[in-house]
């Protein structure tokens, strides 16, 4: 996310970065620090676009604000290249987990691709074991400090390489041991779930929770396949569900009573009924959805995201920051945009923030413990600020 993309006006009257936050949809190789890819590049002789910190960073962001989802993906080459040992993995991981708590992240699930760690002679098995080494640490070290934390394994199949059962049986082997779902990514258009049936068979016949990226780079029928095919559970992205909405203006409503030309009348095709009835979560990036064109149908700019349609016609909708370095961005600055085009208010985060919570791929007793600790946090500041405004009331009348 770029600065522009902030009004320099806004003061918000709370730290994003106090707001307790899940994350459902964040890549490893898209969130590594500048810093460590230049330090991890010199060890393996990797050449870098830039070897400043501040001006790699500022190549990732205008790499990826193309517009097109293929050349967003192409910055990864660089991170990905870096990735390629255990001790690299294991740091890449430990301050991924870092970099989420200093944004106020208490529970997040972290995706990547193993097949694309093993040009060093790691195994797929070397490559979680090496990951879930480096969640540990830091997740162990947080809640040492007193800042609860938890994050679990996303492990991801590439859609075009057609390894799909060979990585479903190696998520398999890991479960329990941090791995907590499965995904496929990588060029959504041409490549649909359906290509890796047999993946989404073997998952199915062992009762293992699956997100599938879909309705980002294609639409509907993408999404389709998605819950079809791959039992998607949860929906990486699924912004273009609203291709299926309409909105008529003016008419009859439901009721059979007559509305004016102000007021909009919602219909769903048959995929965003689906969706909405069923309450499958949507994990909406809304940065990255911007600089992948994934919502360009709709225009340009976060006004025209069509996030806020999806709340108000009661979609299951969470926040993630999908790649933090590409898009420059954190969930915190996610939320403050969201807060800036649509005049959201903490009760607004906080019910984004609970559909989080509850579509984490983890056992129910934990998913209310997290409930219950957002919910406590958020009573606290939301009691502060109504006795902000009740204080303001009083200075109004003296």
């Amino acid at each position: 996310m770029t600065e522009e993309m902030i009004h320099a006006a806004y003061e918000p009257e709370f730290d994003f970065r106090d707001l307790p936050k899940v994350s459902l949809h964040d890549h490893l190789d898209g969130g590594l620090r500048p810093s460590t890819i230049i330090e991890l590049a010199e060890q393996v002789g990797h050449e870098l676009p830039a070897t400043d910190a501040d001006a790699l960073g500022a190549w990732f962001r205008e790499s990826a604000d193309s517009g097109s989802l293929v050349r967003y993906l192409e910055t990864f080459e660089h991170t990905v290249a870096v990735m390629q040992t255990r001790d690299a993995l294991i740091r890449v991981a430990r301050e991924f987990v870092e970099d989420l708590a200093e944004d106020g992240v208490i529970y997040a699930e972290v995706r990547y691709a193993p097949e694309q760690h093993l040009r060093h002679g790691l195994s797929l098995d070397d490559v979680v074991d090496a990951v879930q080494e480096g969640l540990d640490q830091a997740c162990e070290e947080l809640n040492a400090e007193g800042h609860p934390m938890q994050v679990g394994q996303l492990i991801t199949a590439l859609r075009h390489l057609d390894n799909g059962v060979e990585i479903a049986k190696l998520a398999l082997r890991h479960r329990g041991h941090g791995v907590v779902g499965f995904d496929i990514a990588g060029p959504e258009e041409g490549f649909p779930a359906s290509r890796m049936k047999d993946a989404f068979d073997l998952l199915a016949d062992n009762l293992f929770p699956t997100t599938v990226h879909a309705g980002e780079a294609a639409g509907l029928d993408s999404i389709k396949d998605a819950i079809l095919v791959g039992r998607a559970q949860r929906l990486g992205h699924g912004v273009r569900v609203a291709e299926d909405i309409e909105i008529e203006f003016g008419g009859v409503d439901d009721d059979g009573e007559a509305v004016g030309e102000d007021t909009g009348l919602v219909s769903l095709g048959p995929v965003a009924n689906w969706v909405r009835e069923r309450g499958i979560p949507l994990e909406v990036c809304p940065s990255s959805n911007l600089q992948t064109g994934a919502t360009a149908e709709f225009g340009e700019g976060i006004e025209s995201h069509p996030i806020d349609l999806l709340v108000q016609t009661g979609f299951n909708v969470t926040i993630s920051p999908d790649n933090r370095l590409m898009s420059g961005t954190t969930l915190s600055n996610e939320f403050e945009l969201l807060v800036e085009a649509f005049d959201y208010d903490l009760e607004d985060l906080l019910d984004l923030t609970l559909n989080a919570a509850e579509a984490a791929f983890v056992p129910l007793e934990m998913r209310e413990l997290l409930v219950e600790y957002i919910n406590d946090v958020y009573d606290h500041l939301l009691d502060e600020d109504d006795d902000e405004e009740f204080e303001d009331e009083d200075y109004e009348e003296n």
